[in-house]
């Protein structure tokens, strides 16, 4: 009887035995297709990180070349101020009379006005040159790195904005 529980037993632990070693190499393995896994997903990472590294070589120019464009715009209405107040300078020393220097400030004024407005036209359309040139280095670096190409969305149409008519009131009859 000793001896068929020592069978029993030896018998017993060879099975624990091999289940411990199953045991073992189960999860080795999975480990190891994690591993593989984890693998193939950074090398597959490789073409989008250098697509944004790439984009962002792009935008760094686009900055670059913006701010340069807003430095020598700057520079143009420093100048453009200064030749304008020796302008004004000499037309009012060479004015005869109050009425004459008046006149001339009216032309000048008139002369800085249009300035004004000229100027903000060059800065809105660098800014907006900027804006044009951001979008379109984004959209390029979505489509790359997401494999997707971005559809163009149609531009809704702008709402006609009507008026109300007013109620038109009519005056109180006049007592006679």
């Amino acid at each position: 009887m000793i001896s068929k529980i020592k069978e029993f037993v030896t018998e017993q632990g060879e099975v624990l035995a091999d289940r411990a070693g199953k045991l073992r190499e189960r999860p080795v393995k999975a480990a190891r297709r994690a591993t593989a896994k984890s693998a193939e997903r950074i090398k597959a990472l490789r073409n989008p990180i250098r697509a944004v590294s790439r984009s962002g070589v792009k935008l760094t120019a686009i900055s670059q070349s913006t701010a340069e464009r807003l430095i020598e715009w700057q520079a143009q209405i420093v100048t453009s101020a200064l030749t304008d107040a020796a302008t004004q300078l000499e037309r009012a020393a060479k004015a005869e009379s109050a009425r004459d220097l008046l006149r001339d400030q009216v032309d000048v004024l008139r002369a800085a006005r249009e300035r004004i407005v000229s100027d903000i036209t060059e800065a809105v359309t660098i800014l907006k040159d900027a804006g044009s040139e951001t979008r379109k280095v984004a959209t390029h670096t979505y489509a790359s790195v997401t494999g997707k190409a971005e559809t163009a969305t149609p531009r809704a149409k702008a709402k006609v904005v009507r008026k109300a008519k007013r109620a038109v009131r009519k005056a109180p009859a006049r007592k006679k």
